[in-house]
């Protein structure tokens, strides 16, 4: 007896000859494959939702955008010591330059009489962060025997006065946009980075890195100064 014979649609497909490896059209399987791909394109360049959520935060505006008002509400909480009327640093003649404190003119070229140790900072330099409450001690240890004054070299003067309020280190300090100082003094553009000064205003030592015990700036003030905490 004969079995009936099935449709074409439930019929099962013949088996592979030897060697054949699909009855697929090359040209088909290539489209499907380039389907693949695009799709898997597109996922990955499709924006998400949380991308700008994970972009780093802008910076701070310059300070030539903060107010009058945020000006010396900063310098209020700041509580800063008035800038000496000079150091004797005759390299920084001609060099205009405001105390950050105040807003007064500094002129560092006038006659200090005093050896000097100058500390270039920016409110963003995290080093800066743990040296400048080391500085504050030594300018407390060394008294009248030494002036101790801070150099902001960046146009953000709202947010240095805001890192010396945080820091709780009320240094004098000018503040430096241009950075004329560092140049003047053969300084590199690294921060934090301290300049010796003599009492004549010439330069002893200029030390690119960070000091982070009273200790290590103590020993630099003996050996190149003169001076003894």
């Amino acid at each position: 007896m004969t079995e009936p014979t099935k449709p074409d649609a439930d019929r099962e497909p013949a088996p592979l000859l030897p060697g054949e490896r699909s009855r697929v059209p090359a040209g088909v399987r290539w489209l499907v494959v380039c389907a693949i791909v695009a799709v898997a394109l597109a996922v990955a360049i499709w924006p998400r939702g949380d991308d700008r959520a994970e972009s780093p935060a802008p910076a701070a505006a310059p300070s030539t955008s903060a107010s009058p008002g945020q000006l010396a509400a900063a310098r209020t909480r700041a509580a800063l010591p008035p800038c000496p009327a000079g150091i004797g640093a005759g390299a920084l003649a001609g060099t205009p330059l405001t105390c950050l404190g105040d807003g007064a003119p500094v002129d560092l070229a006038a006659a200090g009489g005093r050896p000097v140790l100058l500390n270039v900072w920016a409110w963003w330099c995290g080093p800066c962060r743990v040296e400048l409450p080391v500085l504050a001690e030594v300018a407390a240890r060394a008294g009248d025997r030494l002036t101790v004054l801070g150099v902001h070299a960046d146009p953000n003067a709202v947010a240095g006065l805001d890192l010396l309020a945080e820091l709780k280190v009320a240094l004098p300090t000018v503040q430096d946009p241009q950075s004329r100082v560092a140049t003047a003094l053969g300084a590199p553009r690294a921060y934090p980075v301290t300049v010796l000064l003599r009492s004549n205003g010439t330069v002893a030592g200029v030390h690119a890195q960070p000091f982070t015990s009273v200790d290590e700036v103590a020993a630099l003030l003996r050996t190149e100064l003169g001076v003894s905490l």
